[in-house]
């Protein structure tokens, strides 16, 4: 998600939960668009008390945005609540030039313009401006609670959609982004590309959260958060190794991002 100019005010309330009829929905994205809340109660979790009064504290000045997390794969799965074999999660990743937060691999999306018919209509708009994808081939089904993320000055409402094949999607300014990519969700979900990434800063920690090493990219920090409580609360979590820790530092430069 990239910073746009936008009114600072605060959007309107805005309720968590499905968009559309459960039949509209594929059956292993139900378990995830059924209890929206949970993504939240997994996030709180891993933060604990101090994360739930820094949500609290950042929201009043923040600027509302939405981010598309669009999820591609056939509407059947053939095995339950299981996500199908070509499931997968669209992702960006951020010009390696740019200033700041270069390389950052991040959920479409942006802030709230005015006009928009927000958070869908953001998301939306801003996916198309971001990736081409076509909104016409796109379900959107549910909304999620929002989440503040300090480090860009946003509250953030997660759009969950849904699309059969969201088709030739790609980098519209190579000077923005850098990669536009449809992630497997086999490969997220992998215990071997499964760890934790932690910042240290005068020997203290001020950060540990989950991050995936896919498509060559580091997934961390929002949208490493984001997919790992979307897994835990849609089912499709396998046990991975959480006491692998991995200084972030590290793994930034060996990536190229920062």
């Amino acid at each position: 998600m990239s910073p746009r100019s936008a009114d600072r005010d605060h959007a309107p309330t805005v309720a968590a939960g499905p968009l559309v009829g459960t039949d509209a929905i594929p059956a292993w994205l139900r378990p995830l668009t059924d209890n929206v809340d949970g993504v939240t109660d997994s996030v709180n979790n891993r933060g604990g008390d101090r994360t739930r009064l820094v949500q609290a504290a950042f929201r009043r000045g923040s600027r509302p945005a939405s981010v598309l997390v669009l999820f591609g794969g056939a509407f059947d799965s053939g095995d339950g609540h299981a996500p199908p074999g070509d499931a997968d999660v669209l992702l960006t990743q951020r010009a390696t030039t740019l200033r700041n937060h270069a390389g950052q691999v991040a959920f479409p999306g942006g802030a709230r313009d005015p006009g928009d018919d927000y958070p869908v209509g953001t998301a939306l708009r801003e996916a198309q401006e971001e990736t081409a994808l076509d909104p016409d081939e796109v379900r959107v089904v549910a909304r999620l609670q929002s989440f503040p993320v300090p480090p860009s000055g946003f509250d953030v409402i997660p759009v969950i959609a849904w699309s059969p094949d969201p088709g030739a999607v790609r980098a519209v300014d190579p000077g923005e982004t850098a990669r536009v990519v449809r992630v497997p969700i086999a490969d997220m979900i992998d215990p071997a590309h499964r760890f934790q990434v932690q910042r240290t800063v005068m020997g203290g920690r001020v950060y540990r959260g989950p991050a995936f090493w896919v498509a060559d990219m580091l997934v961390w920090g929002f949208t490493g958060g984001l997919l790992d409580a979307i897994f835990d609360t849609a089912g499709w979590t396998v046990p991975w190794d959480t006491d692998d820790v991995r200084d972030l530092a590290d793994m930034l430069e060996k990536t190229g991002q920062r």
